[in-house]
């Protein structure tokens, strides 16, 4: 089977959300979830056909999971996913999956963790493919601040609303 992709309706917009095989050769993983005018969207053509959710049970999942993740009663994501891209970004990727839910971390605490610098940690975080899945809104500012969102930044402050009553900033995560 090819890349193919489907638009999830949700009540933050829609989301396309863009499944392909598996490396391993063993079934479909979401490779792509991003809202429409994402800055690191890649060109439609990648996306292969787009099929219905229901015709696809990764799909199907995702647009149930984020559903009850959107409506507060889901925390974290149980979906067969991959993270394509070069080492640096994969390495920055992994360590947003550690991000627990109602919890954020900066870009310079990334970039201590790394070794690197932190614009180079917000490169790799803007061109996360998975977005809400690998939680890269969770990541903000030195002091706080709302800053770099590929969804958009209104976007990014509703999800972290959506976490807001057990968000804070607990320090050393990493």
């Amino acid at each position: 089977m090819t890349t193919r992709h489907a638009l999830l309706p949700t009540r933050l917009g829609d989301l396309v959300a863009v499944l392909d095989e598996a490396q391993s050769g063993e079934g479909s993983v979401l490779i792509g979830l991003y809202f429409p005018g994402h800055w690191t969207l890649p060109d439609g053509a990648d996306h292969g056909l787009e099929v219905e959710v229901a015709a696809e049970p990764v799909l199907a999942a995702v647009a149930h999971q984020l559903q009850e993740y959107l409506d507060g009663t889901r925390t974290d994501f149980d979906l067969p996913y991959e993270l394509r891209g070069g080492e640096h970004h994969r390495r920055i990727w992994e360590l947003l999956e550690r991000i627990p839910y109602g919890q954020t971390v900066s870009y310079g605490d990334l970039a201590r963790e790394t070794g690197g610098a932190a614009q180079a940690v917000g490169r790799a975080v803007g061109a996360n493919p998975v977005s809400i899945i690998v939680p890269c809104h969770r990541v903000i500012g030195a002091d706080g601040s709302i800053t770099g969102y590929g969804g958009g930044l209104d976007r990014k402050r509703a999800l972290l609303a959506l976490e807001e009553p057990d968000a804070e900033d607990r320090g050393a995560l990493f």
